[in-house]
């Protein structure tokens, strides 16, 4: 071969991946691409050849809200005085209350399967309700939050109840490891939202955050709270987060909220996940990120 036709090869070579990228450009964008494989088949099945945790349902009075509220904790199996666990906060979407992560979604059953598999340690599960409206005594759905009041009860006075009730509440009465590096939170849709904007705002507190699906309510992005900072740290969050999660799936129309909030981590150099999926706004793509998620927290 002629070193002027080896040139000319070369030359064509190059010219066609340059091509290929100009058109990539155009018709394809990387942060669309699934970030993770899908789970196994089952992943969030339960399985009769396993040991199962324990879900109950918890009344406690919150002081900050004057009422007397309710959520479920799993303990898991084997749960006993004889060690104290990890915690994940789980949080629910709009309109909907504490049972959605565990009847529409299923994160016992996730949860156990990981457990059983050795691929996390045990860990309780709290999930609230994220409506700071909902009581023991009113859970009607025309006495939600909404559009009507401008969803005031997914905003500070839910943070307030977590970390001054619920919080409390959860390490006084089961046998946690209080401190941040065991302590997270994760949520979908609304309560990816929530769990953002309180997670990087509270970083003694968690030290793990997760939004999956996260809607409009997210700071900065989602379009209700514009005027707000993402990142209220940079600094801080850079040297004090052990993982912050960002996560939707592509076929979403909320999709850019996360997306843009991923963006923004990257330019102010913030570590974090982007977890892309390939589905809607759904249970298929939050119980993707559950099963994902926890498997990236609390390591030993």
């Amino acid at each position: 071969m002629s070193n002027r036709y080896l040139f000319v090869l070369i030359v064509f070579i190059v010219a066609s991946h340059i091509c290929l990228a100009q058109t990539g450009k155009v018709s394809f964008n990387a942060d669309t691409v699934p970030s993770f494989p899908d789970p196994p088949a089952g992943f969030n099945v339960q399985r009769n050849n396993v040991p199962h945790g324990k879900l109950a349902v918890v009344q406690y009075d919150s002081k900050t809200l004057g009422k007397r509220r309710e959520m479920s904790v799993y303990t898991p199996p084997g749960y006993s005085a004889d060690k104290k666990y990890p915690v994940l906060y789980l949080l629910h979407g709009l309109g909907s209350d504490y049972r959605q992560w565990t009847e529409w979604c299923q994160a016992d059953n996730i949860v156990d399967n990981l457990i059983a598999d050795g691929k996390i340690q045990p860990v309780i599960l709290v999930f609230p309700n994220c409506d700071s409206k909902l009581t023991v005594t009113d859970t009607a759905t025309a006495s939600r939050s909404g559009r009507a009041d401008d969803f005031e009860g997914y905003r500070k006075p839910f943070e307030a109840d977590l970390l001054k009730d619920i919080i409390p509440y959860i390490d006084s009465h089961y046998y946690t490891i209080s401190d941040r590096e065991h302590r997270a939170i994760a949520g979908l849709s609304m309560g990816g939202g929530q769990s953002l904007n309180i997670g990087l705002y509270n970083l003694g507190t968690f030290a793990y955050i997760g939004g999956f699906s996260s809607a409009p309510n997210t700071n900065m992005f989602g379009g209700m709270y514009t005027d707000v900072k993402f990142v209220p740290d940079i600094k801080t969050a850079q040297e004090k987060l052990k993982l912050l999660w960002v996560a939707c799936g592509n076929k979403d129309g909320l999709f850019g909220i996360s997306e843009k909030a991923h963006q923004y981590l990257n330019e102010i150099a913030v570590p974090h996940v982007w977890s892309v999926g390939t589905n809607g706004h759904d249970n298929t793509e939050w119980d993707r990120n559950l099963y994902l998620f926890s498997q990236h927290i609390f390591k030993r």
